[in-house]
């Protein structure tokens, strides 16, 4: 049994889509290939399996590149809760609870997909306008205080 596989010049396209930071066009341009026979090639199926198997690839190298930095990203927003522009630490509460949120939400999704959870976990709860003015207040004048020490 013979197993078909992709033509040089194919894999040579794919390659370079995903690797020479060329946009489409360029790429078959480089390869002299016709648009016309690139639109086949996209409804072939061993080229098709291909093309989807390297953006699945791009995709997971993306979600680790981002999941690496976030820790990073996170310790950074946090510092900037201590701003001395309360603007900036107010933005940086308010995208801390609002990155909590997504956070949970993204578990769940996760959990759910990998058919693992048995008791619906708890949903996270929405703050109210009132509440989260309160937390943020609570937040700058503990800074104020702390502030306050730090002088005194």
């Amino acid at each position: 049994m013979t197993k078909k596989k992709l033509r040089k010049e194919q894999l040579a396209i794919i390659d370079d889509l995903f690797n020479s930071g060329f946009d489409e066009q360029a790429v078959l341009e480089k390869h002299k290939i016709r648009r016309n026979t690139y639109n086949k090639w996209l409804f072939d199926e061993l080229f098709r399996a291909e093309f989807s198997r390297r953006i699945a690839a791009a995709e997971l190298q993306s979600r680790a590149l981002i999941a690496k930095y976030s820790l990073v990203a996170a310790a950074k927003l946090v510092q900037l809760t201590e701003s001395q522009n309360p603007e900036t630490a107010r933005r940086a509460c308010l995208d801390i609870i609002s990155s909590s949120k997504t956070a949970v939400q993204k578990t769940e999704k996760y959990h759910k997909s990998q058919k693992k959870v048995q008791n619906k976990p708890a949903q996270a709860e929405h703050l109210q306008p009132q509440l989260a003015g309160r937390l943020l207040a609570a937040l700058a004048e503990e800074k104020n205080v702390i502030s306050n020490d730090k002088k005194g």
